[in-house]
């Protein structure tokens, strides 16, 4: 492939998105897509396997890749109902490129001509901007690989909606990125009407549906008749109740497995507090912890950090919570996930072993690592009110790290 020809992909692939993750996250990400599943019926399924394909690719999975770019074409025709259309450039931009680094030029070619053909039989709307599908599936893939880039996956939808109004589910998956915004951006003063616009437009969305309500309980609103109406659909449409049924008729299906899980650790979080916690549903809870765990063996760092904060909150095993973070210190973590078991391990030594000298070094430790996260913001703002006090015999070191603390640079 030539400079020229790579210059044409710029910007219509996976290839060309400077989606630069570690592997930890590319492992990641792809458990939840194979999470998903592929029904028919999921409008992103085409999205789906280009994702997944991109990802098989980084890790080194060069014939999964082809084929699930493969399955993609297939499942963008059937989805659109039509053998061709602009929905495929990224899709062919992608195998384009999986040739190019396979050294396979003849083929690379073919599909670089199968993406300028389409892109002059059907050019975007706006001569300075890319074709609308293109923003579109760009968004939907920065929404899975990013909790800090949902912003710019909207704003991405945003210019796709501007040029294209008459795609339902690019708008709803534009205001749920920026709900999701809201939580580390502060909240937008017109989300609820963006939710409830979008609501009327997808009425058959019940995640969307939650989310209204969500933010109209935040704002003051009574809304239990809806909610137990809610409640009522999502039993008819079953997510949660069909979820414990379905994983009792297929105990070994690891996504169920993980649902059910994460219902005990909500009920085993819930129950804390009171004088008597129900030892059976305690030990039910980290067993499958445990189990999951073993599902997902190279993606479960945070599932890792949540079974430690069960077993001290337990009381039943402080040694066993302390095993796995002294297991986790020791593994070979990429800097976000360090920065991550950091934070989490200092409020540990803090709160539960007393310890706040190792506490405050610890949250040091998270601060210093350059990668922009609610960690770092965290553990940056425990030093901060140590240095404020002034009354922790760290405060003097505090101070001057805080001082040549130097701002996050991408890595």
């Amino acid at each position: 492939m030539s400079p020229k020809n790579m210059c044409d992909l710029r910007s219509t692939c996976h290839f060309t998105w400077d989606l630069n993750p570690g592997r930890s996250k590319l492992f990641r990400v792809r458990d939840k897509l194979e999470d998903i599943g592929t029904e028919e019926g999921n409008s992103w399924l085409g999205h789906i396997y280009n994702l997944r394909g991109y990802i098989q690719y980084k890790l080194g999975f060069t014939e999964d890749s082809q084929s699930l770019f493969n399955q993609a074409t297939e499942a963008l025709r059937l989805t659109r109902g039509a053998e061709e259309g602009p929905w495929l450039v990224v899709n062919y931009g992608n195998l384009a490129w999986l040739h190019h680094h396979l050294g396979k030029q003849e083929e690379s070619q073919a599909y670089l001509s199968k993406v300028d053909a389409l892109m002059k039989k059907y050019p975007s709307p706006s001569q300075d901007e890319l074709h609308p599908e293109i923003y579109a599936e760009k968004a939907w893939t920065l929404m899975k690989f990013s909790t800090d880039q949902k912003l710019q996956a909207a704003d991405y939808f945003e210019r796709a909606i501007r040029m294209q109004p008459d795609m339902v589910e690019w708008n709803t998956s534009r205001v749920l990125a920026l709900e999701s915004a809201s939580y580390n951006e502060g909240p937008e003063a017109d989300i609820l009407q963006k939710l409830r616009i979008a609501k009327e437009q997808d009425p058959e969305n019940l995640y969307l549906a939650a989310k209204y309500l969500e933010q109209r309980g935040k704002k003051g609103e009574s809304i239990e008749e809806e909610a137990r109406e809610l409640g009522r659909q999502v039993l008819i449409n079953p997510v949660s109740k069909t979820m414990y049924l379905l994983w009792k008729k297929h105990p070994d299906v690891r996504y169920l497995k993980s649902c059910v899980a994460l219902c005990y650790k909500w009920i085993y979080f819930r129950d804390i507090g009171q004088e008597v916690m129900d030892r059976s549903r305690i030990e039910r809870a980290l067993s499958l912890h445990e189990e999951v765990i073993s599902l997902y063996p190279q993606s479960s760092l945070v599932k890792k950090i949540d079974l430690a904060k069960m077993y001290i909150n337990s009381k039943y095993s402080q040694a066993k919570a302390d095993q796995i973070f002294q297991e986790l210190l020791e593994s070979d973590l990429e800097p976000a996930d360090k920065q991550m078991l950091y934070t989490n391990y200092a409020y540990h030594l803090f709160f539960h072993l007393n310890d706040s000298d190792r506490a405050t070094q610890y949250h040091m430790r998270a601060a210093e690592i350059p990668h922009e996260s609610s960690f770092r913001e965290r553990s940056i703002r425990v030093l901060t009110q140590i240095r404020d006090r002034k009354k922790d015999r760290m405060c003097r070191e505090v101070e001057k790290f805080l001082s040549n603390l130097q701002k996050p640079q991408c890595f």
